[in-house]
């Protein structure tokens, strides 16, 4: 696969690395100062834009209705003869806990069963999970996979297996835990046929259903609404590529199998896979339907989850860099914006932001000379603006989402996002370190945290 984060760098982008680092180092050697001012101004400039171009990814999702909504009436106005065959992958690892509840849940799904296949993709070693699963696997139309023992073991590779023996005109993937719309597959169905075929994938909204359980679901909770309800409907109001999220994305199957599926190297294979549909000319849309999953409420387990996440998007922002001219030719500059702003963006500011608030935290103790000249004054003042406006913009998205959400009871947790953000510079951190040293590591999460005695379950 010509994107593939087999390799995260290329040779050309390694050689580039190290000519950048051995100049700079050369420079800070003769002009220090200069180096650090230039570094303090790039960052300053880069961490404004981010923060404007959120702004305006919410000021365009409010000024129409960009999510696609199909309504219950619609969906089950289609004759069953009419609908499509549609695969559900539900790619699993060490889940013995939820299976029960999985097959549950996707019981309910309003779909006729001769034209529903759920193909449950367990790994070799997971003999606690298929034994589960065989126990609890009920009706023709599912089926259990056992994805042969290969590296990398990741959920990508397994949804490409998956994927090769997919019968359906129609993919989606749900994870273990998820609790989707009864209608979802009927609306998807609906929604892509009316949208046309520029249109071969649709995101659901992703959503929790643990939001009480503790701070940090809560916290959680409402950065999902912001994301879903708000930054991505105002990606697609600007037309602009969609990192999908890992559940709930709907697809044509045969234009998936054209562009290569998943990438089994990329931890966060959705929000690559969004990019290069963006790349290949396809439109993604927003559908009007929730899925409930898990919100993860243990800190060490929230760590890993994040960390991952964020590493696969700077793996996905590098590999989509590496022929800049191709990704401005495919993407344009709306596209360009969103590679750089949001996807790599969103983990680049989770990492900066402790530095920044170190040196501001220095400034008000000390007043070190240093920074006086560090800051001079046009990115000393945008700076200050960063540190007021910027926070207290997130604060309000925070607090718009809880509104959305008629949730007043979270507005107080909404105050609180500070000491959330400072739980991402974590995520940041270590993100960065396993970036480095172990790119494909798909680091395990634990599921079913909210059951009573809950296993430890990995995602």
């Amino acid at each position: 696969m010509r994107h593939s984060a087999h390799v995260v760098l290329s040779r050309a982008q390694r050689t580039g690395l190290i000519v950048a680092l051995v100049l700079l180092t050369v420079i800070a050697v003769l002009r220090p100062m200069t180096v650090l001012q230039t570094i303090v101004a790039l960052v300053t400039l880069a961490y404004t834009a981010a923060i404007v171009f959120r702004v305006v990814l919410v000021y365009a999702a409010g000024r129409g209705h960009h999510r696609v909504s199909v309504s219950d009436e619609e969906a089950r106005a289609v004759p069953d003869a009419d609908l499509p065959v549609y695969t559900v992958l539900v790619p699993a690892y060490r889940e013995p806990s939820v299976i029960g509840l999985l097959m549950t849940h996707l019981g309910a799904l309003e779909y006729p069963r001769d034209r529903l296949e759920v193909i449950l993709l367990l790994e070799e070693d997971d003999r606690e999970t298929i034994a589960a699963a065989e126990a609890a696997v009920s009706g023709e139309h599912v089926r259990i996979l056992v994805v042969p023992e290969s590296q990398p073991k990741t959920k990508p590779k397994a949804c490409n297996v998956g994927l090769e023996v997919a019968t359906g005109e129609f993919v989606t993937i749900y994870d273990a835990e998820d609790v989707p719309d009864p209608l979802q597959l009927r609306r998807a169905v609906v929604a892509l046929r009316r949208l046309g075929s520029s249109y071969v994938c649709l995101q659901a909204e992703l959503g929790y259903f643990n939001v009480d359980q503790n701070r940090i679901t809560r916290w959680f909770a409402l950065e999902y609404a912001t994301w879903f309800r708000s930054l991505l409907p105002g990606l697609v109001a600007l037309r602009m590529p969609i990192p999908l999220g890992g559940t709930s994305n709907h697809f044509r199957a045969r234009e998936l199998r054209e562009l290569g599926a998943w990438d089994p190297y990329n931890v966060t294979e959705d929000a690559d896979l969004g990019i290069r549909l963006a790349r290949a000319g396809y439109r993604v849309g927003v559908l009007h339907s929730v899925t409930l999953e898990e919100a993860n409420s243990d800190f060490i387990n929230w760590i890993k989850q994040r960390s991952r996440w964020y590493k696969g998007y700077l793996m996905t922002w590098l590999v989509h860099l590496r022929a800049p001219r191709a990704t401005v030719r495919q993407l344009g500059w709306r596209g360009l914006l969103c590679l750089n702003l949001f996807v790599g963006g969103t983990p680049l500011a989770a990492l900066l932001n402790a530095v920044l608030w170190a040196t501001t935290i220095l400034w008000f103790l000390g007043r070190p000379p240093i920074l006086e000249e560090i800051f001079i004054p046009p990115y000393y003042y945008l700076g200050v603006l960063c540190l007021v406006f910027g926070n207290a913009t997130v604060i309000y998205l925070n607090v718009l989402s809880a509104r959305t959400m008629d949730r007043p009871d979270l507005l107080g947790t909404a105050l609180l996002s500070p000491v959330y953000w400072a739980m991402m510079s974590l995520a940041g951190a270590k993100a960065a370190w396993q970036l480095i040293f172990k790119p494909s590591y798909w680091e395990k999460t634990t599921h079913g945290l909210h059951l009573p005695k809950a296993a430890a379950n990995a995602d």
